[in-house]
């Protein structure tokens, strides 16, 4: 095993340039969820070049297989993420994004740059290891219904169904060269919530002539906090964040209609139910109460995320030889939502977080902001993180 885990460093040292140029080349050019198409031609390029055969799913995922000695024994699946953020970016970086408005701003360019290297360290060492690495590129993770669903529907976990899958996500609360990891409940369910409170718009020195949906509006943004503070249990965590509230026109006018829109996360299945319901219920029945209306569309998100326990053990003891105990560490629950969740709903899945801070070089901007960065020293540890953890994954009977 020694030798082996030499090997895979040995490789990973040798190709991290490589990765930084992937990575660089992928953050200069972000693509919005559903629509990587020049980002699914890059890797597949790549991959090719790695002589491995490449199969579209979803319009722009992509499958890839690394058949090692008696690849039928066993299959293990790996996934990245590869599309961007509506979000212009601040840093003035010479990789920065080239599309006015688009920007990678929660590291899938760095999931699909380490992964590239990954396929190139396995490709490499295919003949020390038995069964099947399936590599998953998918594209829509940051918008519903999520492109793992498309991945899953595609097949991306058939022929044969993998005994386990892992993802990495980079993270910025933790500083660059520690791992994260979570066993069992880690992530939440998500669903967007869009209200449209209806009324009578008219004068607001006449408001007895009307039935003002912004009142109305502000009713129901408070009425909706008691889903979470009288219904959910104190030890349940969950989440309603209404997050924008649109309408009017003037300061005299009021208006015939207001928009809300908002969030809830949930990490059980059974609550996020019977949330979802009170949440229609309280929104038409106050509007009603009031004079008004309320349509509730709700976008049905992601499940929550839940990371296998035996698989989350068995990778954190492969990041430990990989990259010392010390830099494992337990991390907290997050009421944020992945897609790869998905995953983890059909087969045993884990998914953990790559160290990228560096408050030296003064590398702290958290994601989904426009001044997100990493260090990429973390690229000198990813791919070959990830390959070690593969390999492992696939000696375990």
């Amino acid at each position: 095993m020694n030798d082996l885990v030499h090997q895979v460093k040995t490789i990973a040292r040798q190709i991290t340039p490589e990765v930084i140029h992937w990575r660089r080349h992928l953050h200069a050019n972000p693509e919005l969820s559903y629509q990587e198409y020049e980002t699914a031609k890059y890797v597949k390029n790549a991959l090719e070049s790695f002589g491995l055969s490449v199969h579209t799913l979803a319009t722009t995922g992509l499958v890839a297989e690394i058949k090692g000695n008696n690849p039928t024994l066993k299959t293990v699946a790996l996934r990245a993420d590869m599309d961007a953020l509506p979000i212009t970016e601040a840093n003035a970086v010479p990789y920065a994004s080239k599309n006015k408005g688009v920007m990678h701003a929660c590291g899938h360019d760095v999931h699909t740059a380490s992964l590239l290297g990954t396929a190139k360290i396995l490709t490499q060492l295919k003949e020390h290891f038995e069964g099947t690495i399936r590599l998953i590129f998918q594209p829509g993770e940051e918008k519903n219904p999520g492109g793992a669903s498309y991945m899953i529907r595609d097949g991306a976990l058939q022929n044969p169904e993998p005994a386990s899958i892992i993802g990495q996500h980079v993270f910025p609360l933790l500083p660059v060269g520690k791992i994260g990891f979570r066993e069992g409940m880690y992530m939440a369910s998500c669903d967007e919530l869009y209200l449209t409170v209806k009324g009578k718009g008219g004068h607001g020195a006449a408001p007895e002539l009307t039935v003002d949906p912004v009142l109305i509006a502000s009713h129901i943004v408070i009425a909706l906090q008691q889903v979470i503070s009288r219904n959910a249990s104190p030890k349940q965590p969950t989440v309603l964040t209404i997050g924008k509230i649109e309408g009017g026109t003037a300061t005299n006018i009021i208006p015939n209609e207001v928009k809300l829109t908002g969030t809830f996360r949930a990490m059980d299945e059974g609550w996020r139910e019977e949330a979802l319901k009170k949440i229609k219920r309280i929104a038409e029945g106050l509007a009603e109460s009031m004079g008004g209306t309320c349509d509730v569309e709700i976008s049905r998100g992601y499940p929550f995320l839940k990371n296998d326990p035996s698989v989350t053990q068995r990778i954190k003891e492969a990041a430990k030889a990989y990259v010392g105990a010390d830099n494992v560490v337990d991390i907290d629950i997050s009421l944020g939502a992945e897609d790869f969740s998905y995953y983890s709903q059909v087969i045993p899945a884990s998914f953990y977080r790559l160290g990228t801070k560096n408050e030296a070089k003064g590398i702290t901007s958290y994601v989904h902001t426009p001044t997100f960065d990493i260090d990429e020293e973390a690229l000198s540890i990813s791919s070959g993180l990830m390959a070690w953890m593969a390999i492992q994954e696939l000696n375990y009977a």
